[in-house]
């Protein structure tokens, strides 16, 4: 047993302490992105010029439906900080994400961006539903950055740290999955990635999770 609670096979089993601080951040995180996200994405939509910042050529990509589950797994990676980074380092991972949200809300500000792919909806079930659900809920604005990226890349990067090799390179593989498939599900653009692939290296020296 350590201060982290009980350690099984390379994870940590949280205490109390631990999650109530895992518990603190998300809530502050949760709060910062649905202060920015929504509000801003709604402010681009009735802007009247929105930017193209995409090459023509990146229209060639193709559309893969299936990557939707690598893309939606997202979400299921913001429980993996309870299981590989310790307490003492979850303020600074709570402090990347907060600021990369802030960061990120200016940046859909000044540069109001629009999709260059045309939205489209699978035919076949489950993928038509699920897509069509993403549609309702996300606008096709907040590009630069990919703030999914930035969080994918936050969190994945901040657990994989703390891992062991054999759980560090699963991470790594399902954090380039989820990175590739803003792409292939035509959520994002290479601009987009390639500048919360910077935008995360900055977070990452300016807010330091200490080495395992």
């Amino acid at each position: 047993m350590d201060r982290d609670g009980q350690v099984l096979g390379g994870l940590l089993l949280p205490d109390g302490a631990r999650m109530r601080s895992y518990l603190l951040w998300s809530g502050c995180v949760a709060l910062a992105f649905f202060s920015v996200y929504p509000t801003l994405n709604w402010i681009t939509s009735l802007r009247p010029a929105p930017l193209h910042l995409y090459f023509a050529g990146e229209l060639a990509i193709p559309f893969v439906p299936e990557m939707i589950w690598a893309y939606l797994s997202m979400y299921a990676l913001f429980l993996m900080p309870l299981l590989f980074v310790p307490a003492a380092h979850l303020p600074a991972l709570g402090k990347q994400l907060i600021a990369g949200t802030l960061v990120c809300g200016i940046l859909f500000l000044l540069l109001p961006a629009e999709l260059g792919f045309a939205r489209e909806l699978p035919t076949h079930s489950p993928y038509a539903g699920i897509y069509a659900a993403m549609f309702d809920v996300d606008r096709p604005h907040n590009l630069v950055p990919s703030l999914h990226v930035v969080f994918t890349l936050a969190i994945g990067l901040a657990c994989a740290q703390a891992a062991r090799p054999l759980a560090r390179a699963c991470v790594v593989i399902w954090v380039s999955a989820v990175v590739a498939s803003t792409v292939l599900v035509h959520q994002h653009h290479m601009l987009d990635v390639a500048a919360a692939l910077m935008l995360v290296f900055l977070l990452r020296r300016r807010y330091r999770v200490p080495d395992a």
